[in-house]
Formats: structure tokens, C-alpha cells, sequence
């Protein structure tokens, strides 16, 4: 499993923000110094929130704040039945992604694919398992378990061999870390009116 550094509000990777970012303007040691806080702090236990900030080695703020949500977007973290915050195990994290909850790539998930939506649909599932850092390895069987499980690559309209042919040609999703959420909307509004 891999963790980058998000910027919690743009979710940039690096000091470039989107012009509208609450975090513009903040040098990126700050950011990442905010993670490292909040994940140091949970390393020893799980903690209740005010706990965890307390238990934080810096002053509270709303990078810290916004760090925590992101994280549990993310799904890093978990509550406990008493209420407290911890950390997933990497096997936890990578279970809980491994089946999107958040529209729209729940529903190209749930429902699989139908031609004239393939390359969305792909695009957009191999882009998110990169988004919640998954390696290209557990992406690949993801999304090849995922064509089969589905019944998309039953639907047909492909022109590849296999689903693995198909899912290796989609590489570049990966590598270049483009984002999933337009090429979800437009598999998903296909997908929707297909049911």
C-alpha cells in the first residue's frame, strides 16, 4: 500500500494548488507535517478525538482538522465501538477500498459497464484504486476480477483478447494519475439509463 501527502482541501500532490484551495500558499512540509502529526499521534492507540488532539505534537489547527477528515475519507482511519479513532492495517485499508461506496463509482462498480461506456467505466476504476493507493498489481486484479464479476466483459464491445489485455492497455490511467470522478459521472449517467 502506498500513502501520498494530499492536500486535504484540492488533494494536490505537490505545492501546485487549484487557484480556489484553502491551502494555497501553505509550504508543502506544513501539509505533510500535519499527516505525520495526526498519524504519529494514533501510532500508539487508538484515541477519542479530543484525545488525539491533545496527543498531537503542535499546536491544533485547521490543517490538522483538515488533515483528520481526509483521512477518514480516505477511510486510513477507523472508529472504534467506543468511539475512538485508529488506524486501518494496510489489509483493512486495502479490503475497505477494494469496493467503492462514494457515487458515482459505486454504481459503475455495483452495476459493471454496458457498451458505449466501457472506456469510462475502465478508465474511471483502474484512476480511483490509484487514487486510494492501491499498487498497480492489486489494481490490475481488481479491475480484471472486477470485468468478470460484473458481467461487463460478458456484455462485450471490446476489442482486446482478455480482460487482462484490456486492463494492461489501461495502464497509463495509472501511471499518470488522472482523476476519476468525470469519467464515473459520464460511465454512471450510461449505466443509469441502461437499468
Amino acid at each position: 500500500m502506498r500513502f501520498r501527502y494530499h492536500c486535504p482541501d484540492c488533494r494536490s500532490d505537490n505545492s501546485l494548488h487549484d487557484p480556489e484551495c484553502r491551502f494555497d500558499g501553505t509550504p508543502w512540509n506544513e501539509i505533510e507535517r500535519a499527516y505525520v502529526d495526526v498519524l504519529a499521534a494514533l501510532a500508539d492507540g487508538a484515541k477519542p478525538e479530543d484525545r488525539l488532539r491533545e496527543a498531537v505534537d503542535a499546536p491544533w489547527d485547521r490543517l490538522h482538522a483538515a488533515a483528520l477528515s481526509q483521512l477518514r475519507r480516505e477511510q486510513r482511519l477507523r472508529e472504534t465501538p467506543g468511539g475512538a479513532l485508529e488506524v486501518r492495517s494496510p489489509a483493512e485499508f486495502k479490503e475497505r477500498v477494494s469496493e467503492p461506496t462514494v457515487e458515482p463509482i459505486r454504481t459503475v462498480y455495483e452495476e459493471g459497464s454496458v457498451p458505449g461506456t466501457h472506456d469510462n467505466a475502465v478508465f474511471a476504476l483502474i484512476a480511483y484504486y490509484e487514487m486510494v493507493g492501491l499498487s498497480w498489481e492489486e489494481t490490475r486484479e481488481n479491475v480484471t476480477a472486477w470485468l468478470r464479476d460484473s458481467g461487463t466483459w460478458d456484455r462485450g464491445g471490446f476489442e482486446e483478447e482478455s480482460p487482462e489485455e484490456l486492463v494492461e492497455a489501461k495502464r497509463h490511467v495509472y501511471q499518470q494519475g488522472y482523476g476519476w470522478k468525470e469519467k464515473a459521472r459520464a460511465a454512471k449517467a450510461v449505466i443509469d439509463r441502461s437499468l
